[in-house]
């Protein structure tokens, strides 16, 4: 005659989690703090984003917000010494505003409002 096992040791661990999962869903319906909630940020402005960039320049990274915020917005005007070789004057026409970017480093190094094909040499260096 077949003796059967006994199923007992699988309804513990059954048992065990069934119990942690109700518990937990429990939890979160009756304490709402307990939830994670996202709050969404307000949408920049183009102003702030030229204002973000402006007071980035020269710090690594502000070439990346460029991109970032201004893609395929920037004509290039032309390039001049400075940064640590030469820089990039790019304009955008729907802001009226001219960046010089140095690409050795990845960073703006001036920010000027209108068309700009040189910027004094002051301020690109």
């Amino acid at each position: 005659m077949l003796k059967m096992k006994s199923l007992s040791p699988l309804f513990a661990p059954l048992a065990l989690a069934g119990v942690i999962s109700v518990g937990d869903i429990a939890l979160h319906t009756f304490v709402p703090q307990l939830q994670n909630t996202v709050i969404a940020s307000a949408e920049m402005t183009v102003q702030d984003k030229i204002d973000l960039i402006t007071k980035s320049k020269g710090q690594i990274g502000s070439g990346d917000q460029l991109r970032r915020f201004f893609f395929s917005d920037l004509m290039p005007l032309g390039v001049q010494p400075g940064g640590a070789g030469m820089v990039v004057n790019l304009y955008n026409k729907a802001n009226d505003v001219t960046f010089s970017y140095c690409s050795s480093y990845d960073v703006v190094v001036a920010v000027k409002k209108g068309k700009v094909k040189l910027f004094p040499a002051n301020e690109v260096k």
